[in-house]
C-alpha cells in the first residue's frame, strides 16, 4: 500500500495537507440551516439525472416508429427498468422543484446583490436550462399527450415576434412535428443541455468561491460563538446525509407512485384535454388569460425583469433605502405563480 500511495505521490505532488487546506474553506454558520443548502440539492439530482438517463438511453429509440415501444419495454421488461425510469421522472420534478426553491431563497435574502448580480443571471439562466431539460425529456415519451404537448409548445414558440417562426422550425426541425422531430429533441434533452447546465455551473460555482457566500446573522446565535464552521468534513456530511434523505426519497416516490404510460401518440386525433408537466402550468394558464402575442410578449418582459432583477433592486434601494419593495414584488410573484399553477391544476380544460 505504501509503494502505491508514494507511486502516486510522485507523479501526482500534491499533499494531502495542502489539498485539505485548499477544499476546506470556512463555511458561515447560517449554512446550518437546511434551507440555506438548497444549491447542492439540485447538483445532486442531476447527477441522479445524468446516471439514470445513461441507463435509459441503453433501451431508449428516439424515432416515432420506435419510442413509445421502447419506453414501454423499459417499463414493463428491462430488469428494473420500471425503478430506473421513475427515479428519472422524479429525479426532474424534484430538481426543477429545488432550483426554484433556490432562487427564490437567493430573492428573499438578498444574496443577488453588488457583488453577485452576475451569479444571479447564472442561476436564471440554470432555472431556464432546467426547465427545457424537463420539456424536451416530457416529449421524449411519445405518449399522446406528450406529443401534443411539444406540439402545442411549439405553436407558442411561433407567436413569438421576429423570430417566431424561426424558433418553432429549429424545435421541430420542420414546420410541424416530423420523422427529425424526436431526434431533435432527445440530441437536446441528452447531449446540449446537460453539457450547458455542466458549463453554467462550472461558472456558478467558481464565482461562489471567488466571492465567497453571503453571511447572514439570527438573534438566535449564542453571542462569542464561532462565525463559521469547517466545510471538510462538517458541512460536507450535511450535504451527504441530505444526498442520502433524497435517495430514500425518491426511490419511495418510484416505488409508491411510479412511471406509467399513456396512450401512444396520434397525430391525427387531438385529445380532449391537453395539459404539460406541472412546472409549466402557470405558463400555460397565463396564455389562456390573454391573446398570444400579448402573452408572450408580457412573459418575455416578466423574465427580462427577473434576468435584470439585481439592478432594478439596487435602482429601487438608491431612491428609497428603506423601501421593502423588493420583498413584497417578491411575495406578489410567488403569489401569483402557486394560484395560477393551481388554477390551471384544478380545471379541466
Amino acid at each position: 500500500m505504501t509503494t502505491i500511495v508514494n507511486w502516486f505521490k510522485e507523479r501526482v505532488p500534491v499533499d494531502g495537507d495542502q489539498l485539505r487546506e485548499m477544499t476546506n474553506e470556512p463555511v458561515p454558520n447560517h449554512l446550518k440551516r437546511w434551507w440555506f443548502c438548497l444549491g447542492g440539492t439540485p447538483a445532486y439530482l442531476f447527477v441522479i439525472q445524468i446516471i439514470t438517463g445513461i441507463l435509459l438511453a441503453f433501451y431508449y429509440e428516439a424515432s416515432p416508429d420506435r419510442a413509445y415501444q421502447s419506453v414501454q419495454f423499459i417499463t414493463d421488461e428491462a430488469a428494473f427498468g420500471w425503478y430506473i425510469r421513475s427515479v428519472h421522472k422524479w429525479g426532474a420534478t424534484l430538481m426543477i422543484a429545488a432550483v426554484i426553491l433556490h432562487q427564490m431563497r437567493v430573492y428573499f435574502t438578498g444574496a443577488y446583490r453588488k457583488p453577485r448580480e452576475l451569479n444571479w443571471m447564472i442561476g436564471m439562466c440554470l432555472l431556464v436550462c432546467v426547465l427545457a431539460v424537463g420539456f424536451t425529456g416530457y416529449s421524449l415519451v411519445y405518449e399522446q399527450l406528450s406529443f401534443w404537448g411539444a406540439t402545442v409548445g411549439a405553436n407558442i414558440s411561433e407567436s413569438v415576434p421576429v423570430v417566431g417562426t424561426f424558433m418553432k422550425e429549429i424545435m421541430l426541425g420542420g414546420e410541424s412535428y416530423n420523422q427529425n422531430t424526436l431526434s431533435r429533441f432527445y440530441v437536446l434533452h441528452a447531449a446540449v443541455l446537460p453539457a450547458l447546465i455542466v458549463f453554467l455551473l462550472v461558472i456558478h460555482i467558481t464565482l461562489i468561491r471567488l466571492q465567497g457566500v453571503t453571511e447572514f446573522k439570527f438573534e438566535d446565535e449564542k453571542e462569542g460563538a464561532p462565525d463559521h464552521f469547517n466545510f471538510f468534513p462538517d458541512h460536507l456530511y450535511t450535504e451527504l446525509i441530505m444526498g442520502l434523505m433524497l435517495m430514500i426519497l425518491l426511490s419511495a416516490l418510484a416505488t409508491v407512485l411510479p412511471a406509467t404510460m399513456g396512450p401512444p401518440a396520434d397525430p391525427l386525433v387531438t385529445p380532449e384535454v391537453i395539459k404539460p408537466e406541472w412546472f409549466f402550468y402557470v405558463t400555460f394558464r397565463w396564455l389562456k388569460l390573454f391573446s398570444a402575442t400579448v402573452a408572450i410578449l408580457s412573459m418575455g418582459f416578466i423574465v427580462f425583469v427577473m434576468f435584470v432583477w439585481p439592478f432594478i433592486d439596487s435602482w429601487i434601494r438608491k431612491r428609497w433605502p428603506a423601501s421593502e419593495a423588493s420583498v413584497w414584488i417578491g411575495i406578489l410573484g410567488v403569489i401569483s405563480i402557486i394560484a395560477l399553477t393551481i388554477w390551471e391544476g384544478a380545471v379541466s380544460h
